[in-house]
């Protein structure tokens, strides 16, 4: 039928990261794939917020793995090596005090010899797996309580011990062994609660409080650390401990609250921020380390909520007293610039981003190392600005830089790594090199498969990319496999009656339709239409005028025009509403209702809607569009097939003037038209005409389209003499 002739309509793609729009009936495919997120908390563009991460990548059960520590003094003096566990007496033994303070004997301070990264390492499981966790500590302002409590001759006696088992837990705590500082820390505040009428004990429990909190934090267990500090600050408040305190326990729990990303919980964060910021600059300056700190937090939380203008100012406040305080080479220094340099990126402010990029990486390699998880994240946006300016050589050298690094620092088996792989995968299909791009799809999913949920969205966005592919590619029946473990995994994670399903459900009929399954393609659209029309409470929303078109499009396939016609006029009716009389997508109803007309023998209406259709489509898209082409080779035909040659000859000739003028015109179709017009001159008797069309026409065909032919109007003269009288003499 001339209907399956027509141009298609395009995919749109949703402007949600999540999710495909539903499949557009007979809509050419998407350019490019939907581009898939990584599991931080991180915006559209895919980009972590530096700062924010260290939270995000623990694994469950897994506690810290340390490092053994070198031998200390204690064991070279011959003295006990103290735990938690040989500590139990109330009072300690002239012995086991001197060994608690030869321990601590060169850590009277964190300030300086707090290790710049901080790695974990599992121990390999050659069963499985390998997952290696890595995290970089850039200043929260959540380490406050960093110096030893002094023990000497003044010292309260029944202060001393909580105070060296406190300054061993810090001990520990400064080479990042956070499971021995938390006994210590957790034996000291035994102690000090067995002493709390003491005047010191109070802010002792308050520094233990804080010391605490931050290695639950560290172990991941932000509920414990959450309450450590809210114990802190009440403690604070009771005693009358001091602002600065107070504004140290705020800052604590502000960030915990970040990283737990309750969108309705953001206001109070920001509230909370601002106290401490106002405290800092009252006590501390307005150019202190800590109000760079603080504003740093600030520009991350703006940045969470979109406030890109006011995470910049913040960013940018930051960054000038950092660099003023803690100099060029500083990590947190870097890390403010990696935070700004991303909030250029979210604005489109891309040679602004690439600088903070470029910026980061003068530093951080020097502090990381190379083969770093941070390293590895710059690499991919900086990936992705080269992508988004069509450099897609540059693009794809960075992504692999991106690759190798974050498989060094993260294993094989990380969700960074998947996003990676999956941008590649975008890339390559870009390229249009698509075995390319499903190898990376598939390493992609076989990663996600691994450190993700069975239901999680971004397992299901990579099944969609595959299944996109293998329908490019014309294999059909494996993208329809691939959408129906989508529609699996959807009816599971979000129940039969959500939009999502009805996404999926739009794909399968299209597929369904294209290889004339047409009534599971029937069910797999009637399905989708229910699940809109529950969604969107009413009929006046464009996926429903969609679907109505496209289950017009598999009844007209069915020969039930009646019923495919109705539901190409309730389209009709939805689309001139939402989207006004002269829309490009209202052409295409036009058009199909005109087929449906020609189909049942009413050409003078096929005609008028074949008008309309032409009318809208040269307001909507120009009249050098391949769509007005297309539409006026089907007016020609119907005058054509009615005997009004000189009409038909109209259409045709000005399809080929337009085809022989547009950019991006093919070869071929400027063959079939002049086919088109050398058979009209045949049935006019204009032999002349004929043959001069009919040759240019074998010729390109020889030349540009070696499967196609010339297809002549009739082939013995009883015919043509039956048929077109005017020709029967010549003949």
């Amino acid at each position: 039928p001339l209907i399956t002739q027509k141009k298609h309509e395009r995919h749109k793609n949703k402007k949600t990261k999540s999710h495909r729009d539903p499949t557009r009936e007979m809509k050419q495919a998407t350019k490019r794939p939907q581009e898939v997120v990584s599991t931080e908390e991180e915006r559209p563009y895919k980009r972590s917020n530096m700062g924010t991460r260290s939270r995000s990548n623990r694994v469950s059960g897994n506690d810290d793995v340390e490092a053994r520590p070198s031998q200390s003094s204690t064991a070279k003096r011959g003295l006990p090596q103290p735990t938690p566990d040989n500590i139990r007496s109330l009072e300690l033994s002239p012995k086991t005090e001197r060994a608690l303070v030869a321990f601590c004997a060169n850590d009277n301070t964190l300030e300086d010899s707090l290790p710049l990264a901080l790695t974990d390492k599992p121990e390999p499981d050659h069963g499985a797996h390998q997952y290696i966790y890595q995290r970089q500590e850039y200043d929260e302002g959540m380490l406050v309580y960093s110096t030893s409590m002094v023990v000497d001759a003044r010292t309260n006696d029944a202060m001393r011990s909580p105070f060296l088992l406190y300054n061993v837990g810090l001990t520990h705590l400064s080479r990042g062994k956070y499971q021995e500082a938390r006994r210590w820390f957790q034996l000291a505040l035994e102690r000090l609660q067995l002493v709390s009428d003491n005047p010191q004990a109070a802010m002792a429990v308050v520094e233990t409080y804080h010391n605490l909190g931050y290695c639950h934090y560290h172990l991941g267990d932000n509920k414990t650390a959450m309450r450590l500090y809210q114990e802190a600050l009440a403690l604070v408040r009771e005693h009358g401990l001091g602002e600065l305190q107070e504004a140290a326990s705020l800052n604590c729990i502000a960030v915990l609250l970040f990283h737990n990303g309750m969108k309705e919980g953001r206001q109070e964060i920001l509230t909370f921020f601002e106290r401490v910021l106002a405290i800092y600059r009252a006590f501390k300056g307005v150019e202190s380390a800590e109000c760079a700190t603080c504003l740093n937090n600030i520009g991350r939380l703006h940045y969470l909520n979109a406030n890109y203008d006011m995470a910049l100012n913040a960013y940018s406040q930051s960054l000038e007293i950092r660099r003023k305080v803690l100099g060029p080479m500083s990590i947190d220094v870097a890390a403010t610039i990696c935070n700004k340099g991303q909030t250029h990126h979210q604005q489109g402010e891309l040679d602004q981003a690439m600088d903070c990029y470029k910026e980061f990486l003068k530093v951080a390699p020097a502090r990381l190392g190379s083969k770093h998880r941070d390293i590895a994240v710059i690499f991919k946006c900086m990936a992705e600005i080269h992508h988004e300016k069509g450099d897609l050589d540059t693009a794809r050298s960075m992504y692999e830089k991106a690759l190798q690094a974050g498989r060094s620092a993260l294993g094989n088996y990380h969700p960074d790594l998947a996003s990676t792989l999956n941008k590649l995968g975008n890339l390559y299909y870009e390229l249009e090199d698509l075995d390319t791009a499903l190898r990376y799809y598939n390493e992609g999913l076989k990663v996600e498969k691994v450190t993700l949920d069975a239901h999680h969205p971004h397992i299901i966005v990579t099944l969609m990319n595959i299944a996109q592919i293998h329908r490019h590619r014309g294999n059909l029946a494996a993208a329809l496999t691939k959408y129906r473990e989508v529609h699996v995994l959807q009816l599971n994670a979000n129940g039969p009656n959500s939009i999502e399903v009805a996404t999926t459900l739009t794909n399968m009929g299209l597929i369904q339709h294209q290889i004339k399954s047409h009534a599971a393609a029937f069910e797999s659209y009637q399905e989708a239409l229910r699940i809109q029309r529950d969604h969107y409470k009413s009929d006046d929303h464009l996926e429903i005028a969609s679907t109505l078109n496209s289950i017009g499009l598999v009844l007209f396939n069915q020969k039930v025009y009646e019923l495919a016609k109705e539901c190409f006029y309730d389209s009709l009716r939805i689309r001139k509403k939402l989207l006004g009389a002269d829309h490009r997508d209202v052409a295409i109803l036009w058009y199909n209702i005109a087929t449906i007309y020609l189909e049942t023998g009413e050409d003078d209406r096929a005609i008028t809607y074949y008008e309309e259709t032409l009318r809208v489509e040269r307001k909507a898209l120009g009249n050098s569009h391949c769509d007005v082409v297309l539409t006026l080779q089907h007016l020609g035909l119907v005058h054509q097939q009615r005997g009004e040659l000189e009409k038909a000859l109209v259409y045709f000739n000005e399809a080929l003037s337009i085809e022989r003028t547009r950019a991006g015109r093919s070869k071929t179709s400027v063959a079939k038209l002049l086919n088109l017009i050398g058979n009209i001159h045949l049935q006019q008797a204009e032999m002349t005409d004929m043959m001069k069309c009919y040759s240019e026409a074998s010729r390109i065909y020889r030349d540009h389209g070696p499967h196609d032919t010339l297809v002549i109007a009739g082939y013995n003269f009883y015919g043509l003499r039956k048929l077109h009288p005017p020709c029967a003499p010549v003949a």
